[in-house]
């Protein structure tokens, strides 16, 4: 039996920190994890290197920068060393339990290094879109009607948000069939599916050290919690029929922030059910490890690839729009056996480093591909560090495997435990946050005001941005030549990205 320490990576897709309990949360969404982190590290300051999972996980997997290989790249580059396949060098078993994050598969290379590798994908990996909607001459006298109404209230615009919101109710009351189940309603794989499947291959792994990366989906939209973790949870228990009432309403796009508050309250508590279903589902897996006797040879880490906004600032979900502290600020768990727990300074750990620090504690040597620090001494001794973060996003880039929604402009974050900056090149705007004053980043400071932190950030900010990208190299042209078959592929499947209100209604009600 070897001495050398396993590797868990735990990552939970849009779990915000602020709602789990070890990181201050007043609900029990986290019970386990609120015990786990009594003898972890807690990172107060956790922040990814990019907003969405495209342009987060590339940093924690392969600890760069999301944009090292330009825009152009989305996902791991062909071959490009990572976790998983630096350790699978050094004698490693090596698996993957993923979800159904469609940016978390094979066609964007996170494959790479894995030796078993699930992510509960079929062959194709297209976004859900609308259905198609039915020609004039296949319409029946009732839908011709509609559409005439509809072309005619939308001339007038008190008419058409009366048309809207009746339109709406239609659809989500009378005439969206049985809603079924939260089971049947739910898009991802749930936590226990993910668990079932790690623990199986954990049986069969045999004597080496391992590296096992589960994502979870569970508080991802749309919201469709267990009716056990619910009924955990406590509170009102929502049925199917209600949570996709629920879901459709807080997808609207023709309403205003001030109408979607009205359902912000029942959309958090699903949410929240999703996380918790997550605690449940690692505490019963920490279990399975413990009778194993592989708990105390294991180094855990749990964490997110961003977080997920509730009206915070008027926005919802996590497009890649803005870089507020719901949608950077993540929880990270680390728990290495046989060192004592230290509290962490307030300093801002970038995910760019995880890579690199769980590396150092389990005494590996580090990849030279990775571009991250190890913090483990520090971390280890209790000791601080003083570098920003640094998060960034292409504007709008909803979907990137549209080629042309990846060329947008960026919008860059610079992290300080205190100060935050955030450039946006598309508006041309500069907004320093005082984050112990304005916590809520409401209120950007006027121009005159702490030039030296203003001052201090630009020049970061131009440092991370002067940094050379990658080289064209034999893996970048791999691996345009793979976006480019992804770009052939998808064109006839995805169509127009923007799709009527109707047609969105229609396919929620289903």
């Amino acid at each position: 039996m070897t001495d050398r320490k396993s590797l868990v990576l735990v990552t939970v897709d849009c779990l915000r920190a602020d709602h789990c309990g070890f990181m201050g949360y007043g609900r029990r969404t986290t019970p386990f994890l609120d015990q786990l982190a009594r003898e972890s590290f807690v990172f107060p300051a956790a922040i990814v290197a990019g907003v969405p999972t495209y342009y987060s996980v590339p940093s924690i997997l392969a600890s760069r920068p999301p944009l090292a290989f330009g825009r152009e790249v989305v996902g791991l580059a062909a071959g490009e060393q990572n976790i998983a396949s630096a350790l699978r060098q050094s004698g490693y078993a090596t698996a993957f339990f993923g979800a159904a994050n469609p940016y978390l598969s094979k066609r964007f290379g996170y494959d790479f290094g894995f030796d078993t590798f699930r992510d509960f994908l079929d062959e194709s990996l297209a976004p859900i879109s609308a259905p198609a909607l039915p020609s004039p001459s296949e319409m029946g006298l009732a839908q011709r009607l509609n559409r005439s109404l509809d072309k005619v209230s939308h001339r007038f615009a008190p008419l058409a948000a009366a048309y809207d919101e009746l339109y709406f109710q239609y659809c989500q009351r009378w005439a969206a069939p049985a809603a079924g189940s939260l089971d049947t309603l739910r898009r991802f794989p749930s936590a226990d599916v993910i668990v079932d499947q790690a623990a199986a291959w954990l049986a069969s792994a045999g004597a080496r050290p391992f590296f096992l990366w589960l994502h979870f989906m569970d508080p991802h939209s749309p919201y469709y919690p267990t009716a056990k973790s619910q009924e955990l949870l406590g509170g009102r228990q929502t049925s199917a029929a209600r949570a996709r009432y629920l879901n459709a309403c807080w997808n609207r796009w023709d309403i205003g922030p001030r109408r979607l508050r009205r359902y912000r309250h029942d959309i958090v508590a699903l949410y929240d059910s999703g996380v918790c279903w997550v605690d449940v589902q690692i505490a019963r897996f920490v279990e399975v490890m413990r009778r194993a006797q592989l708990w105390e040879s294991c180094i855990f880490a749990l964490t997110a690839d961003h977080g997920e906004e509730f009206l915070d600032h008027d926005g919802r979900y996590h497009p890649p729009s803005g870089l507020a502290e719901q949608l950077i600020r993540v929880p990270l768990l680390l728990r290495v056996p046989g060192i004592q727990q230290k509290e962490l300074s307030k300093a801002p750990f970038s995910l760019l480093d995880l890579g690199p620090t769980l590396f150092d504690a389990a005494e590996l040597p580090l990849p030279a591909e990775f571009q991250g620090k190890s913090r483990w001494a520090e971390i280890r001794d209790g000791r601080t560090w003083s570098e920003p973060a640094f998060a960034e996003c292409i504007s709008g880039c909803t979907n990137p495997l549209r080629s042309d929604a990846r060329r947008g402009p960026r919008i860059l974050a610079v992290r300080e435990a205190r100060y935050k900056l955030v450039l946006n090149f598309e508006s041309s705007s500069e907004n320093l946050f005082d984050l112990e004053a304005d916590p809520a980043e409401r209120t950007p400071l006027p121009n005159d005001v702490a030039k030296a932190e203003r001052r201090r950030l630009l020049e970061a900010a131009l440092g991370h941005l002067k940094k050379p990208r990658q080289p064209v190299s034999e893996r970048y042209l791999r691996t345009r030549l793979r976006d480019i078959e992804l770009d052939l592929g998808n064109a006839a499947r995805i169509g127009s990205s923007t799709h009527s209100r109707r047609a969105n209604w229609e396919t929620a009600a289903e």
